[in-house]
């Protein structure tokens, strides 16, 4: 059997967690059970979903695709390729003001969770 592949980006959803009992889930891996069981972490990815489209950061990623795509002929540019150049654009590009809101919801709902 396959064991399945960590992601990168996201900390590991409970039911990988479920399948290594050797070792105690960390700090970071209890929050994320906590955020998925409450709902909450679908709340946070819609509100920042939301802000990322109002302050226009949505359509400015949709324009660095185009013209990366532009750039190299459509045929010749991979998804992978396309994500592992426009990632870092996108993610310094995040409004402060964005991730002060979101890491404030964040950090409410540690409080509210007792954690």
């Amino acid at each position: 059997m396959m064991k399945p592949k960590a992601s990168v980006n996201r900390p590991p959803t409970p039911d990988m967690l479920e399948n290594t009992p050797e070792r105690e889930p960390t700090l970071q891996e209890l929050i994320n059970i906590k955020l998925i069981e409450t709902g909450e972490k679908e709340r946070l990815m819609e509100l920042l979903r939301e802000r990322l489209v109002d302050c226009g950061w949505k359509d400015e990623m949709k324009s660095l695709c185009r013209a990366f795509v532009k750039k190299k002929g459509r045929n010749n540019v991979t998804v992978d390729e396309l994500i592992h150049v426009i990632t870092p654009k996108g993610r310094a590009s995040v409004p402060g003001s964005v991730k002060a809101e979101l890491l404030q919801r964040i950090q409410s709902f540690l409080v509210s969770a007792a954690l």
